[in-house]
């Protein structure tokens, strides 16, 4: 799926099934929620963190998706193009960090 893609799904859904985006504050809260969630099972999964018997059945995959779901939102109530917007994210990060990252003699 391209993310293009996603955001018209997203938006349909939205529409066919949400009834009316939540406001931007609202879905800034609501995405904090959901990385606190995946923040929360990674702690505990891949951390140092004892998993609760609770979140042993927690999906991250799901979790994730959640997250991807309301930064969409976001995305399209402020008419922000995320493919367009990571293309040019990508390019900065390729240029700024050409030798950066091979040169860092911690990542060796």
């Amino acid at each position: 799926m391209e993310i293009k893609e996603a955001q018209n799904i997203v938006d349909k859904w939205i529409k066919d099934v949400g009834v009316r985006y939540f406001n931007e504050l609202t879905n800034m809260a609501m995405l904090t929620e959901e990385v606190g969630e995946v923040a929360r099972i990674i702690a505990r999964r891949y951390g140092e963190q004892s998993e609760k018997e609770s979140d042993k059945n927690k999906d991250l995959g799901d979790e994730m998706a959640d997250v991807l779901f309301v930064l969409i939102c976001l995305a399209n109530q402020t008419g922000v193009d995320l493919e367009d917007a990571l293309n040019k994210n990508l390019e900065k990060k390729t240029n700024r960090d050409a030798d950066r990252h091979k040169n860092n003699k911690k990542l060796k």
